[in-house]
């Protein structure tokens, strides 16, 4: 039976499926333990490399490092924002490492990857926000006798000029920039960014090269209306995006946002089927759905 994804449908639909206190069975995860997991991990601590799966806490590590996949984080795991969803340490950073982009690469020869994420903290001490150490990391990868495909993951490198477009010219298969929630709650969630120059920044991507596919995504459960949601979808097709992320928020800690709203799987479902008829080319919508989940595919 096709399900109905008119907003306003949902938009009931949701009233019936808030649910508060204790982590919905749909959110839980087995910890991770397979010989495969332990393989991944070993090869990030041998190179010395940072993930976001283990500096952000993410759900999925499990069962991506036992498939052999990883989101590389580059610049060191100490962002110089505040968000108050991440799980990421806030501080002064330390100086970058000039030698991390020949280890990344070397890291993903060892784990034989056909698909390389990479992403970073935000770096705004630096004059162009870490741009150029992307760009060393892009460069060594295709380097490599089996070149894996890349994705970025970038911050919005915001007041850093010419910054973007060093990431840009060396031409990632994927362009990824989270919008992350709503325009509404940016002051609470993201009180460092900014919605309209984020979503310039995936603009950009997207008109830079026909060889770029931008991407974006969303987290749902910090206090958003189904409405509003709607919208920053359009606005992201608008501007071109054409890979499509939408997950659940979970609290890290009783310090960060609280959960205001669990959405229900179905409600996932609807949302990413109405996203795939607005015209995105691909949309991953679950609750434990995140940026590089499944990035391969």
């Amino acid at each position: 039976m096709t399900q109905n994804t008119d907003p306003q449908n949902i938009a009931k639909k949701s009233k019936k499926n808030i649910v508060l206190g204790g982590k919905p069975q749909w959110l839980k995860v087995k910890a991770p333990s397979s010989v495969e997991y332990l393989k991944t991990k070993k090869v990030v601590k041998t190179h010395g490399l940072h993930t976001v799966c283990e500096s952000a806490s993410c759900p999925n590590v499990g069962q991506c490092w036992h498939e052999g996949a990883a989101a590389f984080m580059i610049l060191g795991n100490i962002c110089t924002r505040h968000c108050s969803f991440c799980d990421v340490t806030t501080g002064r950073p330390d100086p970058i490492d000039l030698n991390e982009p020949e280890r990344l690469a070397q890291a993903a020869k060892a784990m034989d990857l056909q698909h390389v994420v990479i992403t970073s903290v935000d770096r705004d001490d630096l004059d162009d926000g870490g741009a150029g150490h992307f760009a060393n990391c892009i460069k060594k990868l295709r380097k490599l006798k089996k070149p894996p495909t890349i994705e970025v993951l970038t911050p919005d490198f915001r007041n850093k000029n010419g910054a973007l477009q060093l990431v840009l010219n060396e031409k990632p298969e994927v362009f990824n920039h989270n919008i992350e929630t709503v325009p509404r709650l940016y002051t609470k969630v993201r009180p460092a960014a900014n919605y309209n120059y984020s979503l310039k920044v995936l603009e950009q991507a997207a008109l830079a090269d026909e060889e770029i596919t931008a991407k974006s995504g969303i987290m749902l459960g910090l206090g958003e209306s189904l409405e509003e949601v709607f919208e920053v979808l359009e606005d992201m097709h608008r501007v071109g995006v054409q890979y499509l992320t939408v997950g659940q928020y979970i609290r890290p800690s009783l310090i960060h946002h609280p959960v205001i709203k669990y959405w229900s799987p179905q409600e996932f479902s609807e949302l990413g089927e109405s996203a795939i008829k607005m015209g995105f080319q691909r949309v991953e919508s679950h609750p434990l759905a995140r940026s590089s989940y499944h990035a391969k595919k």
